[in-house]
Parts: structure tokens; sequence; C-alpha cells
């Protein structure tokens, strides 16, 4: 459950918690944090913050420290930021004893905020979104694959010939998904312990694939939410000797999405902006078709992200809008209060700070400029003759790295600091031998 100030301190005296996770989301999406006493936290850290190396948000995903980051660097002696306790987020973590989070805000000794970090990437936006007027309601769609070995195993196994939790296609199978519902009943049962609401699980294709949904939230909740969400899914998994991955493409069969939902909410009245001003929608949703390919990058942020655009997977290659429709990277669903626009592009993998802050850039966009929509497509969007999404990372990082776009939404130090993040990865991954070049050259070349 969500827990209010009053209430953590009553539980800490009562020891029904003794220990607190306070934790910022790095470029990859990943709580990172220290575990700190309750006590210890009430006396110093709530009232101050903590502090953290700044290489947090200047390294790769293996944790290795990597040139390019003015922010943090051997030059600059990696140096610390303050971590900033939001006390909006502070929650009881059900599956770990005695235990509570809280997410931070970054902020350099001098108070002023850490611009590339992904929460203040979306908080900027959303502060954007407020001066006109406006909030966002965000849902996230998160799927991912099912293993019957432990995260060690599957390691040592180095993650070939892994056992599916199912072994046939289970899309909304109730049979199916039986065979698994020891693990995803309890991801479903915690998650409300931790204050979301779960609306449903359900089956998807990929052999062990399965999808956990919640109601949607105000866009900042939404990405926190998913961040746990997402860490706590392999917490529970490891505790009960199982694994699951989240990459966007882990084999051949489909990939693994995170389906964004988002709508508009009037500040003044409350109302659904998109339900009163059908004219606003269609600038928000022309936004989109126009950002699409500039922002893929923050939808699509690892080499492997681009492996899941394929055709016929249920996964987007046309920049497309289309009703009810999902061939399309862009899906309109729903009617009046609850009209929304589903971006289908992002992946699994995908930070929910920074994909969320794409949309609301490109819907700022759409409105600002009052861009005309294009009609509807209907029919196999695959199939068409429509702008297709960046094909690979290196596409998608160059349009990145060049797009007015994305430096009039999120400025110089925000482009230039993922840009060196996609130079990052795409050096490790070029410098790399594959198990497909070993097996295609060793004998037959």
């Amino acid at each position: 459950m969500m827990l209010d100030f009053e209430d953590f301190k009553t539980l800490v005296s009562s020891e029904d918690i003794d220990t607190i996770i306070i934790a910022l989301t790095d470029m990859q999406g990943r709580p990172m944090g220290k575990r700190l006493t309750a006590q210890y936290f009430l006396d110093e850290v709530a009232a101050h913050g903590a502090e953290g190396c700044a290489y947090l948000l200047a390294v790769d995903t293996e944790m290795r420290t990597v040139n390019g980051y003015h922010i943090s660097s051997w030059e600059t002696g990696y140096g610390d930021f303050r971590l900033k306790p939001d006390f909006d987020t502070l929650r009881l973590i059900p599956w770990l004893d005695r235990t509570a989070m809280i997410q931070c805000d970054l902020e350099w000794q001098d108070g002023k905020p850490v611009v590339q970090s992904p929460r203040q990437i979306l908080k900027h936006q959303l502060e954007r979104l407020k001066d006109m007027g406006l909030e966002c309601l965000a849902a996230t769609e998160l799927e991912f694959i099912v293993f019957n070995e432990t995260f060690e195993n599957a390691a040592k196994n180095h993650y070939f010939n892994l056992e599916p939790g199912n072994q046939y296609n289970v899309d909304y199978s109730i049979l199916g998904t039986t065979r698994v519902e020891p693990f995803i009943g309890r991801l479903r049962r915690e998650m409300t312990g931790a204050g979301m609401y779960c609306e449903n699980s359900k089956g998807e294709c990929n052999f062990g694939q399965h999808e956990v949904n919640f109601k949607y939230k105000t866009a900042l909740e939404t990405a926190d939410d998913h961040v746990v969400f997402k860490n706590g899914t392999k917490e529970i998994a490891a505790e009960m000797g199982i694994s699951v991955t989240f990459m966007a493409k882990f084999n051949e069969r489909e990939g693994s999405s995170c389906h964004i939902h988002m709508s508009l909410r009037r500040s003044s009245d409350g109302k659904q902006l998109f339900q009163v001003d059908e004219q606003a929608f269609q600038h928000f949703v022309a936004g989109q078709l126009a950002c699409l390919k500039d922002f893929t990058f923050f939808y699509a942020p690892n080499i492997n992200s681009y492996k899941r655009f394929a055709i016929g997977s249920f996964a987007p290659t046309s920049i497309a809008w289309g009703r009810d429709n999902r061939t399309c990277g862009l899906r309109v669903v729903g009617h009046g209060a609850s009209l929304r626009l589903e971006n289908r592009v992002a992946g699994a993998d995908a930070n929910p700070y920074l994909a969320l802050a794409a949309m609301i850039a490109a819907g700022i966009h759409g409105m600002e400029h009052k861009l005309e929509l294009e009609p509807e497509f209907k029919g196999n969007a695959y199939n068409s003759k429509k702008p297709r999404v960046p094909s690979t990372m290196r596409l998608a990082r160059d349009l990145f790295a060049k797009s007015k776009l994305a430096k009039a939404a999120f400025g110089d130090a925000v482009i230039e600091h993922y840009v060196n993040y996609a130079d990052v990865e795409l050096e490790a991954f070029e410098a790399a031998v594959t198990d497909w070049e070993r097996t295609r050259g060793f004998e037959r070349l």
C-alpha cells in the first residue's frame, strides 16, 4: 500500500518496518540506491536526502564506467549527486520482509536538478503540460516471458535452451495461464499490496509470455509504478526459483511490448480533453506521427529493441494511426471519457519515464503547431507504403541526435547525454563476436 509519512513513522515505531529502500531510476529504467535502516531514514535522510555517486547516470548496462558523459567521469572525480525523496512515492513492499520503498529525484549539491535524470525528463514535460492547463493520464502494458529456471542457471547456460513457463501459445488461455498462476497470481496480489490498482493478467503469444495490467494514473505515478513492478517481478521470480525476461525480443517468436495508453485532462475542471475537444485530440495524434521517427530511440533504447519490429508480429513497423487497428504504430481506442491513444512502438525494455516524456513532447508539438491529422489508416499497415519506424539503433540514434524536434523538447544536455548512451551500446555491440557469427562461420566459411 502507499504510505503517508505519519503511517510510516507508526509502522517503524511498531517495528513492522525496519528497512527502507531509497532509489533513483537509471538510464536503463532500473531502480538503483541503498537500503537504510528505517530509523536512520527518519533521523537523518527524510529531511536532507542522501548522496549517491553520479556515475549511476554514466555507466552502461554492465555498470562499466565509460567515456563521454559530462556529468560524471574520471576527470570530474566521480562525485555525488543528492537523492531527494519524493514522499508521494512512499510505499510498502510486501514481498520483502518489513521493507518500504521511496523513489527519489536527483539534484546537484547546489539544489539544481539533474536534467539528464529520466524522472526529471518526464517531470519537465509534465511542467510544460501544466503551463497549458493540462494533466497527463497514462498506463503501461508490460509483457514478459517466464522460465522454469533460476536466474543463476539461466546465466550458467548462457541463456540458451531455457524451459519456458508454457510450452505453447497461451494468449487469453485460462488453462495455459493456470500453469503459472502461483507466480502470476502472486504478482497481482503483491503489486496490489504495493499500492497499485491491478486490473488483470493474461497469457500472451510467445511460449511462457504473460502480461499484468494496472489502472491508469497520472503519468509520473504510472512510471514510478512501472519501475517497482518490473523490479518486483524479478525479485519475486528469484524468490520462487524461476526467472523472467523483459527483453524486447528474446527469440524469433513474438517480442515483448510496452503498449502505452495516454490521455489528457484539463486542470480547470477535470474533464477529459479528448472527449470535449476533438481538435486538440487530432493535433495530439498528429504530433505523435510527426515526431515518431525522431523519438523512437526513447521507445526503443537498446540494440535488441529493433529486432521486435517485425511484420505480422503485432509489433509495429509503420508510422500510421488507426481506430482499433493493431497493425498501426498508433492505435486509437475507447470512446467518450475513455478515448485515448495507444502507442504500440515501445518494447518491454523501454525506460517508462523517457517513453512517456517522448509521447507528451510529441503531443505538445502537435497541439502548439496545430498539426493537421491525416486520415486514419484502414487495413493492414504492415503491407502499406506508410513511413517506417527506424529499423536499427544506429538509425534511431542518428535521427534523435540531429532532430530539431528533440532539441526543442528536451534540450541540448539531454540529447548529448542519451546520444552518448547510444554510442556506448553501439560500440559494445559492434565489438562483440556473436553466437550467430560462430555458427555461421566456424566451419562453413
